[in-house]
């Protein structure tokens, strides 16, 4: 006679099957090792070690208004339009005695500048009334601002207040994807793709390298390998040569 067919014997249990794992999310591969994005921004280090933004401002005000304006439209055609208005009104206070009338005229050769004039205005006067009419250092706070982005709130915080981030334009966006080192379908995407690889010891000036890398290298329609000084390490399809640039520090 069995044990469990004896009086008083107790069945035994059976153990319940384990419940099926959730696969866990998976981190998107990309196909660059560790040491060759380091070299690529040690790179871009050599060739601009001091990168500089492009639109003129004299303050984080102004800075704040250049960026917001800055949308659709380029960086040259803000400074044209925003060179006479910072020259009478760089603090909100003067902008909001200068009017919006007079804002929008300083502006009207920049796309959307009615509703971008609006925003100046607007801003200017929730500096005012919440931050005394100081910029406020805070992503969350930058972002409350009318016509301020995570974008423009990136850019201000590196450039005016030396905080490291990385602002995603278009040129960033572009790069990420196409030389799918830090692919994404949002900018958002990037932005975090991005900070998940870029080396700490170069990440304050990231933002500006891979812009500039953009607009004069790596450009929208057609980039330039033959001058793209990363181009034996770039996994880009789209690329036309594998013999890097000579690496030489270019002109500010």
């Amino acid at each position: 006679m069995s044990l469990a067919s004896r009086p008083g014997a107790t069945k035994p249990v059976r153990a319940k099957p384990a419940a099926p794992r959730k696969p866990a999310a998976r981190r998107r591969k990309i196909p660059y090792s560790t040491a060759e994005i380091h070299e690529i921004f040690r790179r871009f280090s050599i060739q601009r070690p001091e990168p500089k933004g492009e639109l003129e401002h004299v303050n984080p005000f102004t800075l704040v208004v250049a960026v917001a304006l800055s949308a659709q439209a380029t960086d040259a055609g803000v400074n044209k339009a925003t060179r006479a208005l910072f020259a009478i009104a760089d603090t909100p206070e003067k902008i909001l005695a200068l009017g919006e009338d007079k804002v929008r005229d300083h502006i009207k050769t920049i796309g959307l500048y009615r509703n971008k004039a609006k925003n100046v205005i607007a801003l200017s006067q929730r500096l005012v009334d919440e931050y005394g009419g100081e910029v406020p250092k805070s992503r969350e706070e930058l972002v409350t601002l009318p016509g301020v982005g995570r974008k423009t709130a990136n850019v201000v915080m590196s450039m005016a207040f030396g905080i490291p981030t990385l602002a995603v334009d278009t040129h960033v966006f572009r790069i990420g994807n196409r030389l799918r080192i830090a692919p994404g379908k949002t900018p958002d995407e990037v932005e975090a793709a991005f900070l998940k690889i870029i080396p700490d010891e170069y990440l304050f000036h990231a933002h500006h390298w891979l812009i500039l890398h953009g607009r004069y290298c790596c450009k929208a329609r057609k980039p330039e390998c033959e001058r793209c000084v990363i181009a034996d390490i770039c996994k880009s399809p789209e690329k036309t040569v594998d013999v890097p640039a000579p690496l030489v520090e270019l002109p500010v």
